[in-house]
């Protein structure tokens, strides 16, 4: 029996009108973020996050 390969999908699908943020929030982990809600709320668990983009 042969196994199909998925396709792997490299880019995400661009919303319009979205303005994203990109946060670093340790040394390793860096993510993407839609809104400023969003960014107090990942602000109050990673003190420490910096805005990058």
């Amino acid at each position: 029996m042969s196994r199909r390969k998925k396709a792997l999908i490299l880019t995400r699908p661009v919303k319009e009108g979205i303005k994203e943020i990109k946060v670093r929030l340790d040394a390793r982990t860096i993510i993407t973020l839609a809104s400023k809600k969003a960014l107090d709320f990942w602000r109050t668990r990673y003190p420490k996050l910096e805005v990058i983009g």
